[in-house]
């Protein structure tokens, strides 16, 4: 075994750069599948950091909205090397995907009328309805199967379904009142919010690690009040200045502008993970601002699902399709206005991430386990499987029902259905399930 590392300062940067560029590109499988890819590497084979720190990063990342693999990958490039070595560990994250959709979404739109293209696309929607559907079971699972009985959190979980299925209810209500339930009962009812951990308590031990269970908090990563106020500043500049000249281009109004402040209001709403914030994306998207179609958001996640990164890239295809149909850049520039949107809703989309990480890290590290912080994210999370659900109802709607007609389209309920057995019974992974609903797709309408 190798003497204990001193200081966590012995990885290079250039080391640490070269994993997260790699990790960039081989981060699929949705959060469960980037984080154990992050686990493998960083805690089993390379012992940059301990079990027990990696976890405690983890569980801070997931009190927090937005994709808690790329907070992850943040927090601990962070802790490392300091607020670069957040920024690059983040940004790396996102960037591969970013310009893969932005390749595919083009290859979509320019050649989506193609026969071929359109048989595999008429595949794939089934498979994401299951995969939607099979999201609602895990989460679920999670969250409302504790070892104490949760009704609370049941009626919470019907009751956003309802507000969303139903009422139309906008998406931030349901969260704010999914958290006022929780507060509240924190203080009436506290034993259920109680919740348990949702990544487990039992450490493993691989090895002394150059960040050890005993490594002190390293001085950037300590609370500090200065700190605080430069990270917020600066972080308000890089909010301000590029709205500042999206309204001065194109106006308060133009599609750019009005992409950058809907996405940083979703960016704040993704407790839960991408598919909670799905439904507030979809209803300003495709219903408010039309940006998309309900067709082409369905593409879409399929695309997200196939591609590195977290799922709630699936925005950047949002912005690229919005782009395009809206013409931001005028017709003969298509590709490139739509591209500028793509890049325009990734950024206003990935900044708070930045955010809570470089500023509040070491602030809310604190309130860590305090029932009274912690009910009202349990509440929310309840909320969230109701929203998923009601996305999921959504989906097999649309793909069994195109068109809102009441003739049923049997052989793309087909497809459902045997995607969700191979989810469910046989636990296949999402890429083999949309690749096979893809073939099976696109061979029925050669055969039809």
């Amino acid at each position: 075994m190798s003497p204990r590392p001193t200081t966590h300062a012995g990885v290079p940067f250039a080391e640490a750069l070269r994993f997260w560029l790699k990790l960039g590109f081989i981060s699929f499988g949705g959060p469960a599948g980037q984080i154990a890819i992050m686990h493998r590497e960083l805690v089993e084979e390379r012992r940059w950091i301990s079990e027990k720190r990696f976890l405690h990063a983890l569980n801070y990342c997931m009190l927090l909205p937005g994709p808690e693999a790329q907070q992850l990958a943040t927090y601990i490039g962070w802790l490392m090397h300091r607020t670069w070595g957040g920024v690059v560990a983040g940004a790396l994250f996102v960037l591969p995907s970013l310009f893969i959709l932005i390749a595919l979404s083009w290859v979509y739109l320019a050649f989506g009328d193609v026969p071929l293209v359109a048989g595999l696309f008429y595949g794939i929607k089934p498979a994401v309805a299951a995969i939607v559907l099979h999201a609602v079971w895990r989460i679920g699972s999670k969250t409302l199967r504790s070892p104490r009985r949760t009704p609370l959190l049941w009626a919470v979980a019907l009751a956003s379904f309802v507000a969303i299925a139903v009422l139309k209810i906008p998406f931030p209500w349901v969260v704010l009142v999914a958290a006022v339930t929780g507060w509240l009962g924190a203080r009436w009812v506290p034993a259920q919010f109680a919740g348990g951990g949702g990544h487990g308590s039992a450490v493993a031990s691989h090895g002394p690690a150059l960040i050890d269970d005993d490594t002190p908090t390293p001085a950037h990563a300590r609370f500090s009040r200065k700190r605080l106020a430069q990270v917020a500043v600066v972080g308000a500049l890089l909010w301000l200045v590029p709205m500042g000249v999206l309204v001065a281009a194109w106006g308060w109004h133009g599609t750019l502008a009005q992409m950058g402040w809907f996405f940083t209001k979703a960016a704040l709403m993704t407790f839960g993970g991408a598919y909670a914030v799905l439904p507030y994306v979809y209803q300003g998207a495709v219903e408010q601002f039309q940006w998309l179609t309900g067709p082409q958001m369905i593409d879409g996640l399929a695309l997200g699902e196939t591609t590195p990164g977290p799922l709630i890239m699936v925005v950047a295809f949002v912005g690229f399709v919005g782009g395009w149909a809206k013409q931001v850049l005028g017709p003969d520039m298509l590709f490139l206005g739509a591209a500028l949107a793509a890049t325009v809703v990734t950024w206003f989309t990935f900044l708070p991430s930045f955010l809570f990480i470089l500023a509040g890290g070491p602030l809310v590290e604190s309130t860590h386990g305090r029932l009274g912080f912690t009910a009202p994210l349990f509440a929310i999370t309840a909320a969230v499987v109701g929203v998923i659900a009601s996305l999921a109802a959504f989906f097999i709607a649309h793909v069994g029902w195109p068109g809102g007609t009441a003739r049923a389209d049997l052989m793309a309920l087909a497809l459902t259905a045997l995607a969700a057995v191979a989810l469910f019974r046989f636990k296949a992974g999402v890429i083999p399930v949309i690749a096979g609903c893809a073939i099976l797709g696109a061979a029925s309408r050669y055969l039809v």
